[in-house]
């Protein structure tokens, strides 16, 4: 779990942890990223052990992630940001759908995402994901606390999170994409993880961040272009991160690119109408977020 300045938060989430009940030993394993180490008082089950390390390499979510993997001693590995929880039962459906299914190179669950106001349910679309079923959709069902890995696998085939990637934006993503080449990446299709959407978020607004690492991307992944519509989904998404940052040229340059590919592409026709002031960003970012989806 990285976390960063956010004790109250993050003290939810390590309990949350603790509280699964499932019928197996661990460790919580707290990344502290440029801050002190403070491991909260919290109630520790036998079996389990909480511990708190600091960020040995490169600042933000990547490092302290591959921290945390490098130093944990189980033969799994699952995820948390700090300010989600896992709700009752995801670790036990998870283990258990291990079992099932050994042949799976990675156990998701869905999500529930909390705005302040609402729980929004989201889903995903099929339980086994392969890589082309990635490279045509994230598939945002799906949270990064959501994810559970045999240790070996990150550590050799599939490798460590990428801490190239520009702030580590959409580092799960390209997780999946690079593990669901070496597997089925099975789902629990439940929401087991509670996504906190409030705009606590690191990453929240930071539009020429989101441009950049999708054009990172765009680049490592070179197989999204085989598939036209889902280059331009990423196209668009890229071409409404420009608008948005005020970058309004070259974000209709991306738009127009992104409609060539997939002209169903409503966020580029969005991004176009965005870059001639027809409509704002916040607008649409609001109406969007009210659904419970993002850009």
């Amino acid at each position: 779990m990285p976390t960063h300045k956010r004790p109250e938060l993050m003290k939810l989430a390590v309990e949350s942890i603790l509280n699964q009940g499932a019928a197996r030993t661990g460790e919580v394993i707290i990344v502290f990223d440029a801050c002190p180490i403070e491991v909260p008082d919290v109630e520790v089950p036998d079996g389990w052990s909480v511990r708190g390390i600091a960020n040995t390499r490169v600042r933000g979510l990547a490092g302290a992630r591959n921290s945390g993997i490098l130093d944990s001693k189980g033969d799994l590995v699952a995820f948390l940001d700090d300010d989600d929880e896992w709700l009752p039962g995801k670790l036990e459906a998870q283990l258990k759908r291990m079992d099932e299914r050994p042949d799976a190179i990675a156990i998701a669950t869905a999500m529930v995402l909390d705005d302040g106001v609402n729980n929004i349910v989201r889903l995903v679309e099929k339980d086994d994901l392969t890589h082309q079923d990635f490279l045509r959709d994230r598939h945002p069902g799906i949270p990064s606390g959501g994810l559970l890995f045999r240790r070996d696998v990150l550590l050799g085939p599939v490798g460590l999170i990428d801490e190239d990637l520009p702030r580590a934006y959409g580092e799960d993503y390209d997780l999946l994409l690079r593990a669901s080449e070496h597997g089925i990446v099975t789902v629990v299709n439940e929401p087991l993880v509670k996504v906190r959407w409030q705009g606590q978020s690191y990453y929240f607004g930071q539009w020429a961040v989101y441009a950049e690492a999708l054009q990172y991307l765009l680049r490592k992944h070179s197989d999204i272009a085989t598939i036209p519509s889902a280059l331009g989904r990423i196209e668009a998404q890229i071409a409404f991160a420009l608008v948005a940052n005020d970058q309004r040229s070259e974000g209709r340059k991306w738009a127009w690119r992104a409609l060539r590919h997939n002209p169903k592409q409503v966020k580029a026709a969005l991004a176009i109408a965005i870059s001639w002031r027809l409509v704002s960003a916040d607008a649409v970012i609001r109406f969007v977020r009210s659904r419970g989806r993002g850009i």
